[in-house]
């Protein structure tokens, strides 16, 4: 007994003892059951529980915040991606429509073409417009043939729709369109047209040699007064006098009526070929040019 109290007069000894015996008693305490917990035990869960709300927030925030950024950073890529596929899609549609619209027209120009080849014998070159001469008075054209392609002084010039004009002038490479707008029956430089209508050719003739800037009309004389022009008649040219070749559309007759003598009649005729907004043109290119 002696010896026991020597034992516990060592104070670490005695310490290491009250602990273990605390130790057990708590765990024996913890482990029975309880139907709440004790206040030390409710003391550290708040204590824990509000230190992780202090730090959890503000860490959740922080986090959030970095993942919207990122978020944000991802649709503007996507944005910038939808931009640029944007632009390429209006491009590509307008370049798809431009394309249409083209063989549209090479599609029409080819069908004129084998049509007037078919009757006639003369060959058409198309040519593409280069410039237009606003002068009312002088209203010209530049077409972007030339001497190098063939093209000559004199030749005629037509649309998809009728006779334009003749060639006035010719450089290696572009040409100069005198249009029929500009005719005059008293200038000694009028490219007077031989014409005749459509399923009448043995039987009506007439001169189109002057063209009325207010009415937007030709004027077709030197009608025979038994001629049987009517209006709705097509009146294309009649090859006579080698000037224009045969069959050229000029136009439809609006109205006949009696000439300025009272022997002849005259035909007041709408151009078939609408002289604006030109891309196109075709010039003719007759046998005897082509020797």
């Amino acid at each position: 007994m002696l010896e026991l109290f020597k034992m516990l007069g060592n104070k670490r000894l005695f310490v290491i003892l009250i602990g273990l015996v605390m130790f057990i008693a708590l765990m024996g305490f913890t482990l029975n059951p309880r139907a709440s917990l004790s206040w030390p035990e409710r003391f550290m869960r708040d204590t824990v529980g509000f230190v992780q709300n202090v730090f959890y927030k503000p860490a959740g925030f922080v986090a959030g915040l970095f993942k919207d950024i990122g978020n944000m950073k991802d649709i503007y890529k996507e944005n910038e991606e939808l931009k640029i596929a944007l632009a390429q899609y209006t491009r590509d549609k307008a370049n798809y429509n431009f394309i249409q619209a083209k063989n549209a027209q090479y599609e029409k120009d080819l069908q004129f073409k084998q049509h007037q080849m078919n009757k006639n014998s003369y060959q058409l070159h198309i040519a593409q417009v280069v410039s237009v001469n606003p002068d009312t008075i002088n209203r010209t054209l530049v077409i972007d043939l030339g001497s190098r392609d063939g093209v000559k002084v004199g030749q005629s010039v037509i649309s998809v729709d009728g006779l334009v004009g003749v060639i006035s002038n010719v450089s290696n490479f572009s040409s100069t369109v005198q249009l029929i707008t500009n005719m005059d029956a008293k200038s000694p430089k009028s490219n007077e047209i031989s014409a005749t209508a459509v399923g009448k050719e043995n039987k009506t003739f007439g001169t189109v040699a002057s063209y009325d800037p207010t009415t937007g009309k030709l004027l077709m004389t030197r009608i025979a007064e038994d001629d049987p022009i009517a209006e709705k008649d097509e009146i294309v040219s009649s090859g006579a006098g080698d000037r224009f070749p045969q069959g050229l559309i000029i136009g439809t007759v609006d109205k006949v009526q009696a000439g300025k003598f009272g022997k002849t009649k005259e035909a007041i005729i709408t151009p078939k070929a609408k002289f604006e907004d030109w891309k196109q043109l075709f010039v003719v290119f007759t046998p005897e040019v082509l020797e």
